[in-house]
């Protein structure tokens, strides 16, 4: 057994920002408790050196006892991108991923007022998922949506150059299955990102973790977390990554496309 199996949890921001964070986690197998062992925040780039190589020597050293390498991006183009079939239109395609799509479409859109219809080059099945096969709606971006397309660019330009296995999250949901089983209000695990509210929920998650005696987070490294939505989120994908080696999180669902991109979540009810 290892002595000790670190996960690595990268909250992304803009090619050309200066607000992505990288957290460390420290998982120690024969005692059973997991680490918040560093925090780097505000990475950005200086003179000749990219905030992308600086990510990318943090999850360099010691990579041997890096388990999985966890992103709050997307790590995939929207298969249509990559397809090199002649194109009937995705309103005529029979590969699995587009027929999962239109299912989904219509059963979703019965007995309502009509849906917006899905586009096949700008999303993935797994957001369409996240919308409504969950126990609440959760919005995800387009992977190659305005907002969203330059954060997967870049972290699959990342991804390109580590070892370990590399993971996608979505931090809101890894927060809100995590938050129930700590018994957090879901007045308080709706949006940590709020302009007003997200530091005090923030702060209640984290003291809920230490509390429970889930995470073991310095002073300093909380208080960073409350004050930066983006270290915290890179803390929450790292746990989410623990989770995944612990067999925590919800196996991709039986009826889901398997060519398709898959996004690593708590198990609902999950006991820690």
């Amino acid at each position: 057994m290892a002595d000790v199996v670190r996960f690595i949890g990268v909250s992304l921001a803009g090619g050309k920002s200066d607000k992505a964070c990288v957290a460390i986690l420290e998982y120690y197998p024969q005692n059973k408790k997991i680490f918040l062992a560093r925090l780097f925040e505000k990475i950005k780039s200086e003179e000749e050196i990219s905030g992308d190589l600086k990510i990318h020597e943090l999850i360099s050293q010691d990579d041997q006892t890096v388990k999985y390498v966890a992103f709050d991006a997307a790590l995939s183009l929207p298969q249509c991108l990559t397809c090199q079939l002649k194109c009937p239109g995705f309103e005529l395609c029979n590969e699995p991923h587009i027929e999962w799509m239109w299912k989904h479409f219509r059963d979703h859109k019965k007995g309502k007022k009509p849906s917006k219809l899905f586009t096949p080059y700008t999303q993935r099945a797994v957001e369409m998922y996240f919308q409504t096969k969950l126990e609440e709606k959760f919005d995800l971006h387009h992977a190659m949506g305005a907002n969203s397309a330059p954060l997967m660019a870049r972290a699959m330009y990342i991804k390109n150059r580590i070892q370990a296995e590399c993971i996608e999250v979505f931090p809101k949901l890894t927060m809100w299955r995590l938050g129930e089983s700590l018994g957090l209000m879901k007045s308080t695990l709706k949006d940590h990102r709020a302009a007003f509210g997200g530091d005090e929920s923030r702060e209640k998650f984290i003291q809920a973790l230490n509390e429970k005696n889930i995470a073991f987070i310095y002073h300093q490294d909380a208080k960073s977390m409350v004050e930066n939505s983006h270290a915290f989120e890179a803390f929450l994908c790292g746990i989410t990554a623990f989770l995944k080696y612990k067999n925590l999180v919800e196996p991709r669902s039986k009826n889901f496309p398997k060519s398709e991109a898959w996004i690593e979540f708590p198990l609902k009810g999950i006991k820690l």
